[in-house]
Parts: C-alpha cells; sequence; structure tokens
C-alpha cells in the first residue's frame, strides 16, 4: 500500500496542511498512521478517498457535524443510505435556496447597471424603464435579505 506525507496528501486533496491536522483532531478521519522512524504522518489510499470527500463536502459548506454524520454513515454503508440521502438532500435544499438569492441579486445588479447606463446615455425612457425592472425586483430582494 501507498503512503504518502501530509504534504502530499495536502496537494491530492486540496486541503491545507492544518485542515489535515484538525480533521484528525475532531475524528473526521484516521487516526492516521505515523512513520515508526520521525512520527511524521502517513497517509493512505483510503485516508485520501476520506479527504476528498471532505474537500467536496466543505466546498459545499457542509459542516463539521454533518461531515462527521456523512462519515459515519459511509462506513456504515447501504445501513445508513437513507440517513445519507436525507442529508445530501437537506444541503441540496439549501444550495437551491442560495442559488435563488444570487439570481435575485443579479437581476438587481443588471437592472441597476441598466437604469446608470441610460443617465450616462442621456435617455430619459431607459432610465424610466430601467428604474420601473428596478422597482419590481425589490420586493424579491427584500424577502431574500430577511
Amino acid at each position: 500500500m501507498t503512503t504518502m506525507t501530509i504534504q502530499d496528501a495536502s496537494r491530492r486533496s486540496g486541503l491545507s496542511e492544518p485542515t489535515l491536522r484538525y480533521y484528525e483532531d475532531v475524528g473526521l478521519v484516521g487516526p492516521i498512521a505515523r512513520d515508526d522512524s520521525s512520527g511524521h504522518r502517513r497517509y493512505d489510499d483510503r485516508d485520501l478517498d476520506s479527504l476528498q470527500v471532505l474537500a467536496c463536502l466543505r466546498a459545499m459548506g457542509v459542516g463539521i457535524e454533518d461531515m462527521r454524520t456523512y462519515q459515519a454513515n459511509r462506513a456504515l454503508g447501504s445501513a445508513a443510505a437513507a440517513e445519507q440521502r436525507d442529508l445530501l438532500l437537506r444541503h441540496a435544499t439549501r444550495i437551491e435556496k442560495e442559488i435563488q438569492t444570487l439570481h435575485v441579486h443579479l437581476d438587481y445588479l443588471g437592472a441597476k447597471a441598466a437604469l446608470w447606463d441610460a443617465r450616462d446615455r442621456g435617455d430619459a425612457a431607459g432610465e424610466a424603464e430601467a428604474r420601473a425592472r428596478v422597482d419590481e425586483i425589490v420586493p424579491s430582494l427584500q424577502a431574500v435579505i430577511r
């Protein structure tokens, strides 16, 4: 079995070395084997697989507790499939809401830019049209701010 240093594991997983140490400290991975002579961590393929899963979950905004649950459920396999599904769907719903919020933000910014563009060009009709679009978007913007 191939082993790698913390630097190699960091590079391959995309997680920083302090994050790797932290994930081991809080029980998300490991315990990580140590080199007999130096005491340095030595990551194997299974460790790297876990780290890559954690890196993906982290990139999606999944918190430590849900990562811990996910890792524990991975070890249980099919017996925890329903809980894994529910955990992932809960985060998918959260991300859908974030996307909707970003769409509102994008619409607002586009409408405001159009308003300023019309002002820059001295286009009163275009400015009025853009103002109406901004006014249309503001209630949605206020709803996502709350």
